[in-house]
């Protein structure tokens, strides 16, 4: 008399896994906050033991260091991808707006860990939230250089740290005013930043 053996679950790749892993974390960390939110959860959730979790992320804090990693990176790869389409200097800045207001509002998650920085001042996270900044501001200084003339390479920076602020500020706006669409709060921003920044275009 033989027993059928039931067929042996497929070993997901190392790869798909983590990014799994990475799914769930931000949901969870969305959800429940940074400080509330528990490994045991986020395992039970991907279906995972909490040790194989620490074996790929080390701690709670390095989990959540790849969200923001992820998050980052999709973030700068949208922004690339629209402003390598422009024209001109105008449109170059309004499709990267709309690139990062279309982010936010389709990876509601992604921009939740991203603009809670407060209860992670002091920790690498903070300053992975940090670099997140830094380099949308770097992005668009890089833009301002290409295409304006007039202004001394301190003035770019200070005009990319204005724009990365001021697009933080209306992306926050946004979420008491589920009516504003990207478009909509990306024609607000260029009403504003255009006016200041279009006499200093090369021509």
């Amino acid at each position: 008399m033989t027993t059928e053996q039931a067929p042996r679950r497929k070993r997901m790749p190392r790869a798909e896994r983590e990014r799994q892993m990475v799914e769930v974390a931000e949901a969870v960390f969305a959800e429940r906050g940074y400080v509330a939110a528990s490994m045991d959860d986020i395992a039970e959730r991907v279906g995972v033991s909490k040790p194989m979790l620490y074996e790929y992320f080390n701690s709670k804090e390095g989990l959540l260091l790849a969200c923001i990693e992820q998050a980052r990176s999709e973030l700068r790869t949208a922004t690339e991808e629209a402003v390598a389409k422009a024209t001109d200097a105008e449109d170059a800045l309004r499709r990267g707006l709309l690139a990062f207001f279309v982010f936010i509002r389709e990876r509601r998650q992604s921009w939740s860990l991203l603009r809670h920085e407060m209860t992670l001042i002091g920790t690498p996270a903070a300053d992975g939230i940090e670099a997140t900044r830094r380099q949308q501001t770097d992005l668009i200084a890089a833009l301002m250089a290409g295409y304006f003339s007039a202004a001394s390479p301190l003035q770019v920076e200070a005009s990319a740290e204005f724009v990365v602020g001021a697009c933080e500020r209306l992306a926050i706006w946004t979420e008491r005013h589920e009516e504003i669409t990207p478009e909509m709060v990306t024609g607000y921003a260029m009403d504003l930043l255009w006016a200041g920044l279009h006499d200093r275009v090369v021509i």
